[in-house]
């Protein structure tokens, strides 16, 4: 189960999904409201209602926070933070990303008149995907969906990764959310990281190193 983060929309995972379809997986791309952190847990939910069988819980970005607190549903099997947030009980992603100065390809920008954080159009493709193309940024850009700050500052209640495996990968050129915050989030909560050298879209310009350790959390006892 894949569920997107800020400043995109789940088209994104269309690589990963077509490796993992050939593979014999079973897959839903979630369509993360962005509205609050409860609606985005909520949205997870509904999909986990539906399934069968256990499911890997795959999230990106601020979909990290999403899958942390989602992942407490009975039919999650394992965790895998994509480049994403990974906060703690009592803890936000506006926490954590204020713990490293903003690399200077960052757009993001203060939330708007109705709450609503948009990503600067002309940092966009540095700062989001500098290992896509101008085109493939481009589409990004046009088809994100709208962002609003609650769910950046919404604490987490009960982190999920304390009681069900979790895995990593660190973007090793993100220039969204640091290295180092990644490094610090994993390692605290022993999560069982990978490095792929990749921009903050990792998932879109590495599909086969990060669909190798979505394989691998699949495969937990």
């Amino acid at each position: 189960m894949l569920v997107h983060g800020a400043f995109a929309d789940g088209s994104g995972w269309r690589g990963i999904y077509d490796i993992l379809n050939t593979n014999g997986y079973k897959i839903t791309v979630v369509h993360n409201p962005l509205t609050s952190l409860e609606d985005g847990i909520k949205a997870v939910h509904l999909a986990l209602d539906k399934l069968d069988s256990n499911a890997v819980l795959v999230g990106h970005s601020y979909g990290g926070a999403i899958i942390t607190e989602a992942g407490n549903h009975p039919n999650v099997a394992a965790l895998v933070y994509v480049a994403a947030f990974q906060p703690g009980d009592g803890e936000t992603a506006l926490q954590w990303i204020q713990t490293a100065p903003p690399a200077p390809e960052s757009g993001i920008l203060p939330a708007d008149e109705n709450g609503i954080i948009y990503y600067e159009k002309d940092k966009y493709h540095m700062g989001i995907c500098a290992d896509l193309s101008e085109a493939d940024a481009g589409f990004m850009y046009a088809s994100q969906g709208a962002f609003y700050a609650k769910g950046f500052i919404t604490p987490i209640k009960n982190a999920a990764w304390k009681s069900k495996p979790a895995y990593g990968v660190i973007a090793t050129e993100d220039k969204s959310i640091p290295t180092e915050i990644q490094e610090a989030m994993y390692k605290r909560s022993k999560t069982d990281a990978t490095y792929v050298k990749g921009s903050h879209a990792v998932y879109i310009s590495q599909p086969h190193a990060v669909a190798d350790v979505i394989i691998k959390a699949s495969q937990t006892d």
